[in-house]
């Protein structure tokens, strides 16, 4: 017999409320349910006070800022009759957080900051918050759901019931302990639902477009942002020949598999009439900080785009465990994508290996490879190296 978290008795629940539709609901089905609902804005960055204007330097044009969200969030909370407290992660958040996204970006890797900020924000010091306050959970309005299994003893972490909005893969870093204390009501629903249920109660924010930027830094101009912190250093694009073909800015700036903002023309389909046409577009395939080089390849099925395998490291299991070798599972090496069958083939708890059924596009060092059997989310890892299949010259 499992039951699941819903079912607990009358407790005090602080829901961090971001603003948005589904921290609201979230606070609402909880009060509907008979707990103690109180409301928690995390900030967790702090050049944002003003509202978006082209004449300000360092603000983007555009994005939410931390304090229009604040607004929201406290409207929410008036129209639900519950307590909101604003309190300041920022410092914890450049320490734990965007130190390591810095780090990562300049070693030439493209890290998830979403994941860190999940596990060490959301639910290590607003967790920790919470319970000085006496809460006995936490809730968040992630697409996720988390049960106890009473035969094994441990709680688990699974996706939520809407597919096209599941979030498990930004929560797989969850351990034992922050799953016994944590709630995801909207988990069990349909995003179209939760705006339903925002509108029939009157919420504020029923029709507010989600977010879709940065883990709390908002939606700005990604590589405009990340100059900010990283200095350009040019150097030659080259194709799989060896040819230069180009001049990126920076290696820091761009991601395997990116095609836009490469600066380089595609070579035209064959047969195709002068001037008009469609042409081959390039991806990014390969980056060598050695040399500095970034190196394109045109076509998406460039053999340099597909790997049947990955290692990872600094991997966190759900259950505390890795699971055993050798057992079909799936797994995601980006957020959007559907699971694709593997196999576990080599594990010390902290380093594993994957082995695909069919070959992964773009697979990137940086981002996490996240686990499942079905829709248990068991853990995963950042991804460390990719071996390509060979290239056709």
């Amino acid at each position: 017999m499992r039951a699941t978290l819903k079912h607990f008795k009358k407790q005090r629940i602080v829901v961090g409320l971001s603003g948005g539709v589904d921290s609201a609901v979230s606070a609402y089905l909880l009060q509907q349910q008979g707990h103690e609902v109180v409301g928690i804005f995390m900030k967790n960055w702090e050049d944002d006070d003003r509202a978006p204007d082209e004449n300000v330097p360092g603000i983007d044009p555009g994005y939410c800022t931390s304090n229009e969200d604040f607004i929201d969030a406290a409207a929410v909370a008036d129209v639900l009759g519950i307590e909101i407290e604003h309190v300041n992660f920022a410092a914890d958040y450049k320490d734990r957080v965007f130190a390591e996204f810095l780090r990562e970006y300049q070693a030439g890797r493209t890290p998830n900051p979403d994941i860190l900020c999940n596990a060490e924000i959301k639910f290590k010091a607003f967790l920790d918050h919470a319970i000085r306050l006496g809460a006995d959970r936490i809730a968040t309005g992630h697409y996720a759901r988390a049960r106890y299994n009473e035969i094994t003893g441990l709680f688990e972490l699974l996706k939520g019931l809407d597919a096209s909005k599941d979030q498990s893969y930004f929560l797989h870093r969850l351990n034992q302990a922050q799953l016994s204390k944590t709630l995801f009501p909207v988990g069990e629903l349909h995003k179209t639902e939760v705006r339903r249920i925002a509108d029939e109660i009157g919420l504020p924010n029923a029709k507010k477009k989600d977010s879709t930027g940065i883990c709390f830094i908002g939606e700005r101009p990604f590589r405009e942002f990340l100059n900010r912190y990283i200095a350009k250093e040019p150097g030659p694009i080259k194709n799989p020949k060896g040819h230069t073909i180009g001049q990126h800015v920076g290696l820091s700036f761009y991601t395997l598999g990116q095609r836009q903002g490469l600066g380089i023309g595609g070579l035209k389909v064959r047969g195709a009439q002068k001037g008009g046409g469609e042409h081959t577009p390039w991806f990014v395939a390969r980056k060598d900080m050695q040399t500095n080089t970034l190196w394109a390849v045109q076509g998406h099925a460039h053999p340099w785009l597909l790997s049947q395998s990955l290692s990872a490291a600094d991997a966190s299991w759900v259950a505390g465990n890795a699971p055993a070798c050798g057992l079909p599972l799936a797994a995601k090496t980006r957020y959007r994508q559907s699971d694709s069958s593997c196999a576990l083939r080599a594990s010390d708890g902290a380093v594993f290996n994957l082995g695909f059924d069919q070959a992964q596009w773009a697979v990137t060092p940086g981002q996490s490879a996240v686990l499942y059997d079905g829709e248990l989310c068991l853990g995963g890892g950042v991804i460390d190296s990719v071996p390509a299949l060979d290239a056709v010259m």
